[in-house]
């Protein structure tokens, strides 16, 4: 029981000061201006510019399949320097060598990262900025997913799920995020989500997963707001059901079936079909396109 003189932790709820959100101006002397694009007289050049991707990017889980191919279309597309952080790079190290024969002016690194640890994280991304001179994107793609019925989900379970999809996409956004304040230029940070951020997937019983896709589209729109100002633009990626290992096997062979006939195109993407999108909200194209989630599934959340 609170003494006479004490003030109970509810009562001080009516004295706190609650911070709010500065938006830019959009002034020419801020962060957020309107770009000054003239119309090239070669079509080529247009072309180019208008997809062209600056600097230097880390990739989070980029030596996954989806994470490479869009590593290999950033770097197309013009992308300078970059840092693969994954828990085990060493798995891809082959296809990472030949990325490196394919673009030998571009400095391609990789770093072993546990995206759930703060410490690591900071430290990664404070050493990618001196190495490369500065962080101007992140794209987000490491995730796990579980397939197992809820009653029978062990809470560790569900937590690392959360850990590592939701959590970790946070961490390694405000450690991008600072270097990109410091910096004073601004950025691009996108999460790759997912359709199950959108809907109830089936057959298959993912709650966790689920959960944890949908919490970054509203990661993605908080951050869109708080730092819009800093000249830093957040958005979302929401695949369907993608070709890779990782839905490869006869163990899921129906379920395969299922996903391809529920689907308007009768099939699931290929990993090529992510990286327009990646390259669109990384380049000078997706300059006014902040909060934005955009679904890349053939069609199947129209159903």
């Amino acid at each position: 029981m609170a003494q006479p003189n004490e003030v109970t932790e509810r009562e001080a709820l009516t004295s706190r000061i609650v911070p709010s959100m500065v938006f830019s101006d959009g002034s020419p002397s801020s962060m957020t201006p309107a770009p000054k694009v003239p119309i090239e007289s070669d079509p080529t050049t247009g072309a180019q510019k208008r997809f062209a991707v600056h600097g230097n990017a880390v990739v989070t889980g980029g030596a996954g399949t989806l994470g490479l191919r869009s590593c290999d279309a950033l770097l197309e597309h013009g992308l300078e320097g970059l840092v693969i952080f994954d828990v085990n790079p060493a798995n891809s190290e082959k296809e990472i060598t030949q990325m490196r024969t394919k673009f030998p002016n571009a400095r391609i690194l990789t770093r072993t990262v546990d995206v759930t640890d703060e410490e690591a994280v900071r430290v990664a991304m404070e050493d990618t900025a001196v190495t490369l001179g500065s962080i101007d994107t992140l794209v987000c793609f490491v995730g796990v997913v579980g397939c197992v019925e809820s009653l029978e989900m062990p809470i560790s379970q569900w937590r690392r799920i959360l850990d590592i999809n939701t959590t970790g996409s946070f961490i390694c956004a405000q450690a991008a995020a600072r270097q990109m304040v410091k910096q004073g230029t601004g950025g691009s940070i996108t999460f790759v989500a997912s359709i199950s951020a959108h809907r109830v997937n089936f057959p298959q019983p993912q709650v966790a997963y689920n959960v944890s896709k949908a919490a970054l589209l509203m990661l993605k729109s908080c951050l869109a707001a708080e730092w819009a100002r800093y000249g830093i633009r957040t958005n979302t990626v929401s695949p369907g059901y993608m070709d890779t290992i990782l839905n490869e096997g006869d163990g899921i062979a129906e379920h395969r079936r299922i996903w391809a006939e529920r689907n308007p195109t009768g099939r699931m993407g290929s990993p090529s079909e992510l990286t327009g999108t990646i390259v669109l909200l990384t380049s000078s194209a997706g300059s006014y396109i902040n909060g934005s989630d955009i679904v890349v599934d053939g069609g199947a959340i129209v159903l």
